[in-house]
């Protein structure tokens, strides 16, 4: 699968199989994200990945979103380090940047993922941190849910020329 097809296929899959992730994937995942640009090439984030029943059963009891989690084979939840920061803030993009990284490499490698926010939800921050024992310099800002997709929605064509403006507004 090319870049652009991955870009043009990759949807958010909140329905998976039993077949459990498979290590050298989910290294192949976290290589992808760490390969995210970053502001001053500063790396500012942290990764957990949360394979234990117990604890993907526990998070939608604070996070509302994340039903799917019942189903996924693994999550992965991209941190903010603020001990890594070089440039003030730019965590951030960082992280969001290393979320795309995760979920475009997710399509290519034919798993199925969906990103659900937790920053800048207090109640889901703190949940979180309470949960997987962050120390306070560490924010999650995203939580991945990932498994063998069994669902195959239909590619979505979100251009639209109406948002493209030349030069100025």
């Amino acid at each position: 699968m090319d870049t652009l097809d991955a870009i043009f296929t990759r949807r958010s899959i909140r329905k998976y199989t039993d077949k459990a992730v498979p290590e050298e994937l989910v290294t192949n995942l976290l290589k992808a994200a760490m390969a995210a640009p970053s502001a001053g090439n500063e790396q500012a984030w942290q990764f957990i990945v949360i394979r234990e029943r117990e604890i993907l059963d526990a998070i939608p009891k604070f996070h509302p979103y994340t039903a799917m989690l019942k189903y996924a084979s693994i999550a992965i939840l991209v941190c903010g380090d603020l001990t890594l920061e070089k440039i003030k803030g730019y965590w951030v993009q960082d992280c969001s940047a290393a979320t795309q990284n995760l979920l475009l490499a997710a399509t290519t490698l034919g798993l199925g993922a969906v990103w659900t926010g937790v920053y800048p939800l207090e109640d889901r921050v703190s949940g979180m941190r309470k949960l997987l024992h962050l120390p306070e310099h560490v924010i999650p800002l995203s939580l991945v849910p990932i498994g063998f997709p069994a669902e195959q929605p239909g590619r979505a064509d979100r251009f639209n020329a109406e948002r493209v403006h030349s030069d100025t507004w």
